[in-house]
């Protein structure tokens, strides 16, 4: 007995290095390279007297919902930030359809991926959905983070909106809507990129959809975004923590208990819209951003290529979040 549990011992110590070896020798290298190639900056921030709260919200653990710019450096920039000054690495929600080729492997990896399903059926559809809420909740029980987007794909006009339904989704194992969120401990993240490399992507993926409403992208599409993301310059890159919505909860709660499921969802979503939005970094803009924009114009080729409408796009993105971040603070209800 002795010597089968001491040969586990240095199995597991063996994976243990291997890992270690992988991660900090291989993997993490590889983020910091392209955080260094790609963007002027890339920090990990809060608002003024938050720090403290926060750090003490993530201890145990978060679930960081954010906004969505690109399908693979989202995750693996914060996760990388949260590595260095935490030695938090957060496990990460990614869609099945972004599994094409090899060479994004080292990446996904680094980001600790699992996969969320979004083929089949409304039946496949709700086993895949509770399968996962009840990994995500194994794995806040055990204190581990996880990162999720804050809606199903991305925001092609930036305009970053919580979908209730994936709230309702990632709670779907718990009766209790409100308990469920609570033991998420969601702690929404503000991000931010001075430029978006796929925004021309973007602007040409609407009028392919505009003039061709059954258009869909295909998998070389979905590689040539994760390419155009990674490669492409981002200038500053701001993630901008926020406080756990807990303690919005805690303030509401009473408001909301006798409320059905979906309004419950529909306010929390809101609030954790209010906390991203009044986070957002804004950029100064100017005749340089106007010579980008062209610039992201021109590398469109599609036919009967609509300029006008494109950049009409190009601007809508880099709009959006003004606005939005102007919408968030005015009083309301959340």
């Amino acid at each position: 007995m002795a010597s089968t549990r001491k040969y586990k011992d240095i199995a597991a110590y063996h994976v243990a290095t291997f890992l270690w070896f992988t991660d900090y020798c291989i993997l993490f290298p590889v983020i910091s390279y392209f955080r260094h190639k790609t963007a002027a900056s890339l920090t990990l921030t809060y608002q003024e007297g938050q720090r403290k709260q926060i750090e003490e919200d993530i201890r145990h653990g978060a679930v960081f919902l954010t906004n969505h710019r690109d399908i693979v450096l989202d995750a693996a920039f914060l996760s990388y930030k949260l590595r260095l000054r935490y030695n938090i690495r957060p496990f990460m929600g990614i869609g099945n359809n972004l599994f094409g080729k090899k060479w994004i492997e080292p990446i996904v990896r680094y980001n600790r991926c699992f996969v969320v399903k979004r083929d089949g059926g409304p039946r496949d559809a709700m086993e895949h959905a509770q399968h996962m809420s009840e990994y995500l909740a194994y794995i806040r029980q055990h204190k581990r983070s996880i990162w999720l987007a804050q809606r199903e794909g991305r925001a092609k006009d930036s305009n970053d909106l919580t979908q209730p339904a994936v709230l309702k989704m990632l709670t779907i194992h718990q009766e209790d809507f409100l308990k469920g969120i609570r033991d998420l401990n969601i702690c929404p993240v503000s991000l931010n990129y001075e430029y978006d490399p796929c925004d021309y992507l973007k602007a040409q993926e609407m009028q392919l959809k505009r003039d061709n409403p059954h258009y869909r992208k295909t998998k070389q599409d979905d590689v040539l975004s994760m390419k155009t993301g990674i490669n492409g310059y981002k200038g500053e890159v701001v993630f901008r923590m926020t406080p756990s919505i807990n303690h919005w909860l805690d303030q509401h709660e009473d408001e909301l208990k006798n409320l059905s499921r979906n309004e419950q969802a529909a306010i929390v979503a809101a609030q954790i819209d209010k906390q991203i939005h009044s986070n957002y970094q804004i950029y100064e803009r100017g005749e340089k951003f106007e010579q980008y924009l062209q610039g992201q114009l021109e590398k469109i080729d599609i036919p009967n290529k609509d300029e006008e409408f494109l950049m009409s796009k190009l601007r809508e993105m880099y709009n959006n979040p003004v606005i939005n971040y102007e919408k968030s603070h005015l009083p309301g209800i959340v």
